[in-house]
């Protein structure tokens, strides 16, 4: 039986890389691909794959919050986020949106497989580097909400692109809303999250594995 996967990751060298390694194995078929969260979600609702691979840190929309989206309309996919983070709050966020797998980037060529196949049996997959027992006795006693979960996903999606360095208007296109809109959700999250000001925003984003460093 073929196990269907799609992949979603903004670097096409990484996708390729990838690909080869899973189709290699004869029953595994890359049913497709995208290279931003967003497009990642049409994608995968269109192919409906038993497996997706998710990178954390994609322009537009970012890993965490397209795995939240698959997982509310498609819970029967089975996420493994790709990331180069291996803190805990990062993988906290991961397996709150819905992700069943946590793969370090450094290790993915040799490890993807294997957290395919373990996903799909329904189990959760870590990379090696990361103590499992460590994450899993962190996520269970966690008690203090990730200052994220105060935000609604349309505020999260203009944090998103507010950060980016999209203007209030190329917002409101994307999110077709009006620019007054926008402004509002901005002043709003920036309230909630007690951030005054753009470079504090950022310093926000990349500390929550909302955008890049680069």
């Amino acid at each position: 039986m073929t196990i269907s996967v799609f992949l979603a990751d903004d670097h096409r060298v990484l996708r390729d890389g990838l690909r080869f390694l899973l189709e290699s194995q004869g029953d595994i078929e890359v049913v497709g691909e995208a290279e931003n969260g967003s497009v990642a979600i049409q994608g995968v609702l269109d192919t409906g794959p038993e497996v997706v691979v998710m990178d954390i840190a994609m322009p537009v929309l970012n890993g965490i919050e397209a795995t939240r989206m698959i997982h509310d309309s498609l819970p029967q996919a089975r996420i493994i986020i790709l990331s180069v983070y291996s803190d805990a709050e990062h993988i906290f966020r991961a397996f709150q949106a819905g992700a069943q797998g946590y793969l370090l980037k450094e290790s993915a060529g040799a490890e993807v497989i294997s957290a395919v196949r373990t996903v799909l049996l329904g189990r959760r997959y870590l990379s090696a580097r990361i103590r499992n027992t460590m994450v899993q006795a962190y996520i269970e006693k966690r008690q203090a909400q990730s200052p994220l979960e105060m935000l609604s996903a349309r505020e999260r999606e203009v944090l998103q692109l507010t950060v980016e360095g999209h203007s209030s208007a190329a917002i409101a296109a994307k999110l077709e809303l009006s620019p007054k809109t926008v402004e509002t959700y901005r002043s709003r999250l920036m309230e909630k999250l007690d951030v005054h000001d753009l470079p504090e925003l950022v310093r926000f984003a990349i500390k929550h594995g909302l955008t890049p460093l680069d």
